[in-house]
């Protein structure tokens, strides 16, 4: 397998799990003592959080290039970043490498469209519900986006940024969710993405009556078939 390089820290809980699930499926499928073949450069989120919300998406941008620059230096044959968010600077990074660079939101897509689905409610950051970049990406893939409503989008960052960074995961946050989830539902949502990797700390399948497209999962998946597993 090709050592897979991993932009992460943003937050650490969800590359916790990302970690956790590559090693987990690495095991199943080879048994033995196999484990995943990963360097994982974990960022100082703080750093990247002030600039999300400056808006300084160019420096954040050249932070991610350099530490992506590292990893291949590294040994990494493949690039991937365990956060939906900043893949709004995901051209900045594929411009600083030579090796394979892993898109989210194309590992996301494929799995809708084998699903059969084409129009999906996302769920993430107010960067990523708000701004093209996610939206534009499914959209290359022929895939519709519908977003919650102002005050269903206020919720879903509020809980992102306040509670489940921090790793605090409540049964009224899922409630909230889960209303979040119908209200897009009710308005033609085929399936719903979890388009923020902490999302998947709260709510599941069980949570929607529509089919759900946890990112990091899928994510993780498609990585390691790229790496050669």
């Amino acid at each position: 397998m090709k050592t897979i390089g991993v932009l992460g820290g943003m937050s650490w809980k969800s590359s916790a799990d990302w970690y956790r699930m590559a090693n987990e499926q690495v095991h199943e499928t080879l048994g033995g003592y196999h484990s995943a073949p990963i360097l994982l450069d974990s960022l100082d989120f703080a750093e990247i959080e002030a600039l999300q919300e400056s808006g300084d998406w160019e420096d954040a941008g050249a932070i991610l290039a350099e530490h992506a620059k590292r990893l291949e230096a590294a040994g990494a044959g493949l690039i991937v970043l365990c956060t939906n968010t900043m893949h709004i600077v995901a051209d900045r990074i594929t411009a600083a490498i030579g090796v394979p660079f892993l898109h989210i939101g194309d590992t996301t897509a494929e799995a809708i469209t084998a699903a059969g689905l084409s129009t999906v409610g996302v769920l993430g950051t107010s960067f990523t519900m708000e701004q093209p970049f996610y939206r534009d990406r499914l959209a290359a893939h022929g895939i519709t986006s519908l977003v919650p409503e102002d005050a269903d989008r206020a919720t879903v960052h509020r809980i992102i940024f306040d509670e489940l960074v921090h790793g605090i995961v409540t049964d009224q946050s899922r409630r909230a969710y889960r209303e979040v989830i119908r209200r897009l539902v009710d308005r033609g949502a085929e399936g719903i993405i979890l388009g923020c990797t902490e999302i998947e700390l709260l709510i599941g399948r069980a949570d929607s009556t529509v089919p759900v497209f946890p990112t990091t999962a899928l994510h993780v998946r498609a990585a390691l078939e790229a790496a050669g597993l």
